[in-house]
């Protein structure tokens, strides 16, 4: 959900005191351009008048040795914004680490697609000086909390931001799955797999396998089958309230991925459970920010109109 901030009637152009004094830097090092990029940024929060950090990564890996480097659980406590220098996967990454800890961050798209770092990297000094100071716009994206069970006992965990997905291995055979939704028997599918998807990530892997886009406002999730043996099997939304459980019946090295960062191999029993996250990622964006602008730029909406 999209809050205006108490002060974004203000103009975006008033001085005042800083509404974010520290400010923590992560950056997609291995781009090119990565270390001239956050250099740069780094250097223009510190005109803004802000304190600046980066992330430890970041900082090993451009050699920006004139920031003090802090990890993720440092960063939580110590710094009142973080700004994410880099595409979707890098805000994916972090923004599952600090989302704890309720740490604001701001996109600034250095990749290709920028759904949730919104922030075009020439138009970082315009956009970025008003959030500063107060001037923004703030969104809730809720995280999924999964686990993979095995003879009744938990085996891996892992939280994810945009999906959780069952797939089948490199083998050409389909998997058969048995999902459940709150203890009530859906179906047995037949299908490459299944991807369980938040609004945030019904625009990645949801999206190109015929999902629906979602609202981020929306307390749903969608899951859609991956190329199902029976045409009748169709993406469901599905309140955010349930507990999704999906559970391996035959198939061969079948796997799950979360937010495709993170992995586990899956044997026949294996129950995947996906349940809403406690924790929230809080986005801010400029005051006037739309996801439909953002829709229709990214998806390439109206071309030729």
């Amino acid at each position: 959900m999209t809050l205006p901030h108490p002060e974004s009637s203000a103009a975006p152009g008033d001085s005042g005191l800083l509404h974010f004094a520290h400010v923590a830097v992560i950056g997609k090092y291995q781009a090119a351009g990565a270390q001239q990029a956050v250099d740069e940024i780094a250097h223009f929060l510190q005109q803004q008048g802000c304190a600046v950090s980066l992330e430890q990564e970041t900082a090993a890996n451009t050699g920006l040795t004139q920031y003090p480097a802090l990890n993720v659980n440092a960063m939580a406590s110590a710094c009142d914004l973080a700004l994410v220098v880099g595409g979707d996967g890098t805000m994916l990454g972090i923004g599952r680490q600090l989302a704890q800890g309720g740490l604001p961050l701001v996109g600034i798209n250095q990749g290709r697609l920028g759904f949730i770092t919104d922030i075009a990297l020439g138009e970082y000094r315009a956009k970025l000086g008003p959030i500063l100071h107060g001037h923004y716009e703030e969104e809730a994206r809720d995280l999924m909390a999964a686990s993979v069970w095995r003879d009744d006992r938990v085996v891996f965990q892992a939280t994810a931001l945009n999906d959780v997905v069952v797939n089948r291995g490199g083998a050409a055979h389909m998997i058969e799955l048995r999902v459940e939704v709150d203890g009530h028997f859906v179906a047995n599918q037949r299908a490459d797999g299944l991807i369980i998807a938040s609004p945030t990530g019904s625009t990645a892997y949801a999206l190109s396998a015929g999902g629906p886009l979602l609202h981020p406002a929306i307390g749903g999730w969608v899951m859609v089958p991956i190329a199902p043996h029976t045409l009748s099997n169709r993406p469901i939304v599905l309140p955010s309230t349930c507990e999704v459980s999906v559970t391996i019946v035959a198939g061969h090295d079948a796997s799950a991925n979360f937010d495709m960062q993170s992995l586990t191999s899956l044997l026949h029993g294996d129950r995947i459970v996906v349940r809403r996250s406690a924790h929230t990622l809080r986005l801010l964006h400029p005051v006037g920010w739309s996801y439909y602008d953002t829709l229709r730029k990214k998806l390439h909406w109206n071309e030729g109109a």
